[in-house]
């Protein structure tokens, strides 16, 4: 949805009929996940995707009705529908989506938050309260579902959804018992975007960087030489640290900066380096961790690590060498295996080729 906000807003300052369209749930092969998001404008002008194109043609026609009577809708396109091949779904998959006139009163706070970068989640009622908005901010909460005992219950379990920068459906009964059917709300979280740090100024931690950027990270590249650490030989990361990748990488957990989502790409070549930097990195509960060496390197390393007194079960979680086998050779190769495999482990890809394999291509959601 981040992508379609500035449209949302624009509608809703102008006073202009528009309607917002939100994947609330996926099944199979459905090709984007809930949260996904299109504007229509009352001139049909459109932002965003639900579907990838798949059934873009058939929520422009429902954005167009809602716009006009400004009453939210829920639709469901895929397989168990009889016109799932004239919607464009043929594929297997199935989405969910809940419509609705695209401007509310919460949505200049939303937006605001979303914009200084603070972390911001979006709760809308789709079922029982339909319609109506809950933002919640580090300060506190802004808007109602309708009843306060079901605020309640949708802010806590809405902020542990943000806090893992994620998006998904919560369902109680209709005034906000955990146990209960009758109103369920999309939760839509606006976390920052998650860290890519890059250990070594190397060429292929340039490629890295180009990779993670293009991918969604806010990318920092740290090194203690400052004579390869300039932004001018990484234009594309966020910033450029001089500083030793050990002490850097503990700075940054200790003063809160890291998360579930951080991943950390050692590419330094260098045991005084690397070796330091990965004992602090093994110990945090960050996403992903990867070190570039030939085996040979990889097996003096673990030696090492070993060494410092991590556990087996820490050591397990290192991924050398860095990247799937891709057979590549340079180091914009290099980046697309390291970045294959980030993805593969996000998502619990296999990291086969889609001949090889049968079954959903995009999981089961």
């Amino acid at each position: 949805m981040r992508d379609v906000l500035g449209e949302l807003v624009k509608a809703w300052r102008l006073g202009e009929p528009a309607a917002l369209a939100t994947v609330t749930a996926t099944w199979s092969s459905a090709p984007r996940q809930p949260g996904a998001a299109m504007v229509v404008h009352a001139d049909g002008v459109v932002a965003g995707s639900v579907s990838g194109g798949c059934v873009e043609g058939a929520v422009y026609e429902l954005c167009r009705e809602v716009a006009g009577s400004g009453v939210p809708r829920t639709a469901r396109f895929g397989i168990t529908d009889d016109d799932a091949f004239e919607v464009g779904l043929p594929c297997g998959g199935t989405i969910e989506l809940f419509v609705e006139p695209a401007g509310f009163p919460e949505l200049g706070v939303l937006a605001g938050e979303v914009a200084a970068g603070r972390p911001v989640a979006l709760l809308t009622g789709v079922e029982g309260r339909a319609g109506r908005h809950l933002v919640l901010t580090a300060a506190g909460r802004h808007g109602s579902l309708g009843h306060d005992r079901l605020d309640d219950a949708a802010t806590d379990d809405g902020r542990g959804l943000l806090a893992a920068g994620r998006s998904g459906l919560l369902h109680y009964g209709p005034d906000g018992q955990r146990r209960g059917t009758g109103a369920t709300v999309l939760v839509t979280s606006f976390a920052p975007p998650a860290r890519m740090l890059v250990f070594g100024a190397t060429d292929h931690a340039a490629a890295v960087a180009r990779i993670g950027s293009f991918l969604g990270y806010r990318v920092t590249v740290c090194d203690a030489r400052p004579v390869f650490a300039t932004a001018k030989r990484f234009p594309e990361a966020d910033e450029v640290v001089v500083d030793w990748p050990h002490r850097y990488l503990a700075a940054e957990a200790g003063a809160g900066r890291l998360d579930a989502r951080t991943v950390a790409c050692v590419l330094t070549h260098d045991t005084k380096f690397d070796v330091p930097v990965l004992e602090v990195a093994l110990r945090l509960p960050i996403a992903y961790i990867g070190a570039m060496g030939s085996r040979r390197t990889h097996d003096d390393r673990l030696k090492r690590l070993r060494e410092t007194g991590l556990t087996e079960t820490e050591i397990a979680r290192l991924s050398s060498p860095i990247g799937l086998d891709l057979g590549a050779r340079t180091p914009e190769e290099t980046a697309v295996s390291v970045a294959a495999e980030i993805v593969a482990l996000r998502w619990q890809g296999s990291g086969e080729r889609l001949t090889a394999t049968s079954g959903p291509i995009h999981g089961i959601s």
